[in-house]
C-alpha cells in the first residue's frame, strides 16, 4: 500500500532524492562513503559549494551582496545568532505563532525586544495586519510560515530597517522578491532535506555592527570567511538538501513548483470549505499553503475518520495539541495526488454521515 506523508517535518523528500542519497552512503567517492570522507576532501567540499550556489540561484540573490551558509542546531539556534549578530539596541518581532514567540524570548536574553503586532488573543489564527515598525531598531523579525497553526504572511511590510525572516517551513515554495530580507533561515527539514542543517542566507553589509563580543561558533562572519566549514559540517544534510534544490532546480525553479503548490492548497480548501463536517482554523485570507489545519465539526467521527484515514496509507495528519484536529502538511515533495486520496476520504465521510 503507498503510504502519504502528510508530517509537518521531518519533510517528505523526492524519491529520486531518497535513491540518490542512500547510494551516496554506500558509495560515494570511488567506494567510500559520503558519511565517512574527510568533509575537507574535494568532493565534498564541491558538493557545499554547489549547495550554497543553489541557494543563492533559486532564491535570484546571486551577484547582489548575500552569502549562503549550512549552519547546524536548527532554526532554534538561529533565533540566538540573529540576535547576537543584530541586536544592539532594540529590535522588533511580528508574534504569530509558537516559533515567533520562542525567538523572542531568545533575543530579550540580550537586549530589548518589543512585539510589534501579535495574534496571540486568537490563538495564532491570524496574521496580524497595519502595523507600524519603528524606524530606529536594529532590525525587524517575522515567521512567513507558522506551521502549527497553519498559517502564512501573504505580503511583507515595507522596512526601512533590516528585515529577518524565519522561513523554516515555506523556503522555496513561492515567488517572492526575496532582495526585501537582508537575513533569511530555515531548518532544511521543513522543505528541503532531512533534520541536521540549516540555510541562513544573510547579505554581508547588515553585519559586524554590534559592539558585543560574539563567540566564534555563533558568529556570521566567522562562518562566511570558512565558507560553512569552521568545524566539521553535517555532510548527509548538506548532501541531502543540495539534492533537493537539484531537483527543483530541474523541475523549473520556484515559480514550477509554486504552481503545482497551488493546486495542493486550492484542492484542499476547497474540500475544507464545501465539506460541512469540517471547519478550517486560519482565517482564508491568512491560510498557509504548506499546512492546512482544520478540525472535525462532529467529534463523533472520529474514530471512523481516522480508520478511514489509516485504510488508505495516509500518515502524519494529526494536528499539534496547540490547535488540535488535523493538518496536512503539503511540502514542495507532495505530490497532488496524495491531496487527492485525502480529499476522497473526506469526501467518503459526507456520504457516509
Amino acid at each position: 500500500m503507498k503510504r502519504h506523508n502528510f508530517s509537518a517535518g521531518p519533510c517528505i523528500l523526492p524519491k529520486e532524492v531518497m535513491l540518490k542519497a542512500s547510494e551516496a552512503i554506500l558509495d560515494f567517492d570511488n567506494g567510500l562513503s559520503l558519511i565517512e570522507i574527510s568533509h575537507r576532501s574535494k568532493p565534498f567540499v564541491d558538493v557545499m559549494e554547489k549547495a550554497r550556489a543553489l541557494a543563492l540561484e533559486l532564491l535570484g540573490l546571486e551577484g547582489k551582496g548575500y552569502k549562503a551558509l549550512f549552519l547546524q542546531g536548527g532554526a532554534s539556534t538561529q533565533f540566538l545568532m540573529v540576535a547576537l549578530n543584530l541586536l544592539e539596541k532594540r529590535a522588533g518581532y511580528l508574534n504569530t505563532g509558537t516559533w515567533a514567540d520562542k525567538a523572542i524570548q531568545e533575543a530579550r536574553i540580550y537586549d530589548d525586544v518589543y512585539e510589534v503586532a501579535s495574534s496571540k488573543d486568537a490563538n495564532f489564527n491570524y496574521i496580524p495586519k497595519g502595523y507600524d515598525i519603528p524606524t530606529d531598531y536594529d532590525y525587524f523579525h517575522c515567521t512567513s510560515n507558522n506551521t502549527i497553526f497553519g498559517t502564512q504572511m501573504k505580503s511583507f511590510p515595507e522596512c526601512d530597517i533590516p528585515m529577518v525572516c524565519d522561513m523554516s517551513s515555506d523556503i522555496f515554495s513561492r515567488q517572492l522578491d526575496f532582495t526585501k530580507f537582508d537575513l533569511i533561515y530555515a531548518g532544511a527539514q521543513k522543505n528541503m532535506g532531512p533534520a541536521g542543517t540549516t540555510l541562513v542566507v544573510v547579505r554581508e553589509d547588515i553585519l559586524g555592527k554590534v559592539s558585543r563580543k560574539i563567540p566564534s561558533m555563533m558568529d556570521y562572519k566567522v562562518h562566511i570567511g570558512k565558507s560553512s566549514m569552521f568545524n566539521t559540517p553535517p555532510v548527509f544534510a548538506v548532501y541531502t538538501s543540495m539534492l533537493t534544490m537539484e531537483w527543483l532546480k530541474n523541475l523549473g525553479g520556484i515559480p514550477a513548483i509554486e504552481k503545482e503548490n497551488n493546486k495542493k492548497a486550492q484542492l484542499i480548501y476547497s474540500e475544507i470549505d464545501l465539506n460541512p463536517l469540517f471547519k478550517g482554523y486560519a482565517m482564508k485570507e491568512d491560510r498557509s499553503k504548506m499546512n492546512a489545519t482544520f478540525n472535525l465539526t462532529n467529534e463523533d467521527l472520529k474514530e471512523t475518520f481516522e480508520t478511514m484515514l489509516d485504510e488508505e496509507g495516509i500518515n502524519g495528519l494529526n494536528g499539534h495539541r496547540s490547535v488540535g484536529g488535523y493538518r496536512a502538511s503539503m511540502y514542495n515533495a507532495m505530490p497532488l495526488d496524495s491531496v487527492g486520496v485525502l480529499v476522497d476520504i473526506m469526501s467518503e465521510l459526507e456520504r457516509k454521515a
